[in-house]
């Protein structure tokens, strides 16, 4: 098995937990590269496998883009819902074959002014940058919605929901969910609350803010812009291939990892 081993945080190079995963996969016959770039990509890469957190696990997600090439997320951050597996789950399940891939959505934006294609996994938001509120014209399928004045706004996939979207008020979703959840940041209309549609909607969003720009975001990387720019987001062509082991479970998850309808009063 050929295996990609991305690694973002430099603060965890030499740690030894790396340096045992990578020694136990070896073992196993498996050959091993380090990667910091899509250019960097091997033909006939199996896996990748992102070492770190969620974010790394996000910064890894864009590194494989369209290549269909799987990602695998071994913990050694903090929370760890995308980057969930320890080094030894990881070790036992590669070299077993206790494993399946599953698609994750993935969004496409347009920023008006740029030709790039901008990636995320999670979510794609947009934010003020300075003291004036942003107006948010939003269109689902082309219908328009009232204006929304806000800190900001958000369209997020189902692997979204328990991140950004989650701390904004937005629903949990589990992650076969073909949704988009579209949230407001801190509206100032607040008869307006975060909506669910389906995943093929084109979202359109139009900003007008009394700053000079805004700060549109796509997971863990941003672009400043134009307050008076137009931004379109809908699902990408392709999806993200991710390596779940067989152990892990997303209801157990959010039980373990967000202590989901836990109530302290039943365990005086």
């Amino acid at each position: 098995m050929l295996l990609a081993i991305y690694l973002k945080n430099s603060s965890l190079a030499g740690d030894s937990r790396i340096d045992g995963l990578k020694s136990a996969l070896k073992a196993g016959a498996c050959e091993l590269y380090d990667i910091k770039s899509q250019a960097n990509l091997r033909e006939g890469t199996d896996a990748v496998l992102s070492l770190g957190g969620d974010g790394t696990f996000l910064s890894a997600a864009r590194l494989v883009g369209s290549s269909g090439i799987p990602v695998l997320g071994v913990n050694f951050g903090r929370l760890g819902f995308l980057s969930e597996y320890t080094p030894e789950d990881v070790v036992e399940s590669l070299l077993s074959g206790d494993y399946e891939i599953e698609n994750r959505h993935m969004l496409s934006a347009k920023v008006e002014g740029s030709d790039n294609e901008f990636i995320a996994l999670n979510e794609v938001t947009l934010h003020r940058n300075g003291a004036a509120m942003l107006g948010i014209d939003l269109k689902i399928d082309g219908e328009p919605m009232p204006t929304c004045w806000a800190d900001g706004f958000l369209v997020a996939t189902s692997s979204g929901s328990t991140a950004y979207s989650l701390s904004i008020g937005g629903p949990i979703c589990t992650p076969d969910a073909d949704v988009l959840v579209l949230a407001p940041i801190a509206p100032h209309n607040l008869n307006i609350r975060p909506i669910v549609v389906p995943v093929r909607a084109r979202i359109e969003l139009s900003l007008s803010s009394r700053d000079s720009t805004v700060m549109v975001t796509f997971d863990n990387s941003n672009l400043i812009a134009p307050s008076s720019t137009k931004v379109s987001v809908s699902v990408a062509q392709f999806s993200l291939k991710r390596i779940r082991l067989h152990k892990s479970n997303f209801i157990q998850a959010l039980k373990n990892k967000l202590f989901w309808g836990e109530d302290v009063r039943n365990q005086l």
